[in-house]
């Protein structure tokens, strides 16, 4: 196990910690971990060696705004996801390049992203 992530029960723990600079393949979640992870995080799938999820909105500017706090979590954590976005909807997708796969800190910020919106 690379990461002790049997501490978090909730998303709420989750989106509580910062992210950690990390670098190397021992960093890199195993199945196991990315499972459990995934198990408090709703909606996110892991894909292309990454998490992903989609949000949809009423309008431009709901969409923008989401997208906007995004990038705000990014410069803060020092962690940032590959966006697209269109009218009313927005696909975020984590993934830690310099472990080779998913590390915590992916799923730290897709809590905060959660967070945003509620979930």
């Amino acid at each position: 196990m690379s990461e002790n992530i049997s501490q978090f029960h909730t998303a709420k723990q989750l989106a509580e910690q910062g992210c950690k600079r990390l670098s190397g393949h021992q960093h890199a979640l195993d199945e196991s971990e990315i499972g459990a992870l995934l198990g408090l995080l709703p909606g996110w799938q892991a894909r292309n060696r990454g998490i992903t999820k989609q949000f949809r909105f009423a309008d431009y500017d709901a969409t923008l705004k989401f997208v906007n706090a995004i990038a705000d979590i990014a410069v803060h954590e020092d962690h940032h996801p590959d966006i697209t976005f269109g009218y009313n909807s927005a696909s975020v997708h984590y993934a830690t390049h310099d472990v080779g796969g998913l590390s915590l800190n992916d799923f730290i910020c897709a809590a905060k992203v959660d967070a945003l919106v509620g979930h």
